[in-house]
């Protein structure tokens, strides 16, 4: 196996859309985002007699609090390495796929060690969506991680919908009372959804997640994060703004993005004076409804807790709107840290503190 820096866009995203298990925050434009926010990053592929077996993003992150690498949603594994373990007459073969996956992580692990130290990274951190199990735990384990004190980006579970299905076949697997109150807001007058590609639009998103992130207590992502992400994505056509209306007035907003057959529920915000007219609801439904206009076969609602075993979680609430769609939820290992200098420990003492202070 040898790993190199892949510089072709076509290479890269041609391997992804094979690949099963996977979010934009690996894709192409994800980095261009990653960029333009001043963050440096690499794109590495892993080859196999010359074959890319595998594809990580990853980035350089400048803290207050340190340096460090960051892979989120990685590496991504052509499928038939990245198969999970099934029983008996498949134990042979994966059991080959356990052992392509280590050897491959343990090559990507020495090259990371070189880039962290060149770079005064104290530790690398990695978000992989393998799924959660004792084979892919054990890897992790085996390569010197340990469990970080926090998340990357609010994925270690997700809810997931097959928008295959028609329209009618959707809406009938949905609980009972979302369909109910998708339908009340599309009878309503005085609601309506607007669709937007426009960068400006930025600002007015920002009016409606800064309200809530008052109102919710949690620190909003900044004004230029969201105007980059969207004006990267929507250069290959690939995100777009959704916002709900009140007599006129927007009272709810949501960025999708739409990449490598996926629709992705990333960022969204409503005003809490129009919460019982339900108008995120259809506003969710026109997204999905859009993402299967766009030949997606899949909806990602992105972070997902379980409401009965956590109902103080602050993604409880959330969560219950998000199941009510229909879907099904997965589960991945937790985010891991590499440690490669003892300043990783200051790290680590101020996010296990952020951790318990916000009810996670």
């Amino acid at each position: 196996m040898t790993l190199k820096e892949i510089i072709d866009k076509n290479a890269w995203e041609d391997f992804l859309f094979s690949v099963k298990e996977k979010t934009f925050l690996q894709s192409w434009n994800w980095g261009e985002f990653q960029k333009k926010m001043g963050n440096k990053i690499w794109r590495l592929g892993i080859y196999d007699n010359g074959e890319l077996l595998s594809v990580v993003f990853v980035t350089k992150i400048e803290a207050k609090r340190g340096k460090f690498l960051l892979i989120q949603h990685g590496p991504s594994f052509a499928k038939a390495a990245s198969s999970a373990p099934l029983s008996g007459a498949t134990k042979a073969k994966s059991e080959g796929n356990a052992s392509i996956k280590y050897e491959s992580l343990k090559i990507l692990l020495e090259e990371l060690k070189k880039i962290g130290r060149k770079e005064g990274a104290s530790f690398i951190r990695i978000a992989p969506i393998f799924e959660r199990n004792n084979e892919n735990e054990k890897i992790i384990q085996n390569l010197g991680f340990r469990k970080s004190p926090i998340h990357a980006n609010a994925y270690e579970d997700t809810w997931k919908l097959d928008i295959m299905p028609s329209e009618e076949e959707l809406l009938k697997n949905m609980r009972k009372t979302t369909r109910y109150l998708i339908r009340q807001a599309m009878k309503n007058p005085d609601i309506t959804i607007e669709k937007s590609e426009k960068l400006d639009d930025a600002e007015i998103y920002q009016n409606l997640n800064k309200e809530m992130a008052k109102r919710q207590k949690f620190v909003p992502f900044s004004s230029e994060y969201i105007r980059n992400e969207f004006e990267v994505f929507s250069k290959d056509n690939q995100t777009l703004w959704l916002f709900g209306k009140y007599k006129g007035e927007i009272a709810a907003g949501a960025l999708v993005i739409f990449w490598s057959g996926i629709g992705f529920y990333h960022q969204a915000a409503s005003l809490a004076k129009y919460a019982k007219f339900s108008i995120p609801y259809l506003l969710q439904w026109e997204a999905i409804k859009e993402a299967k206009n766009r030949k997606c076969f899949l909806y990602d609602f992105w972070g997902y807790t379980d409401p009965k075993k956590f109902p103080n979680h602050p993604w409880a609430g959330p969560t219950l709107f998000k199941i009510g769609f229909g879907g099904y939820k997965k589960e991945y290992i937790n985010t891991q840290d590499f440690v490669l200098s003892k300043k990783y420990w200051f790290n680590w003492t101020i996010e296990t503190f952020r951790k318990k202070r916000r009810g996670f």
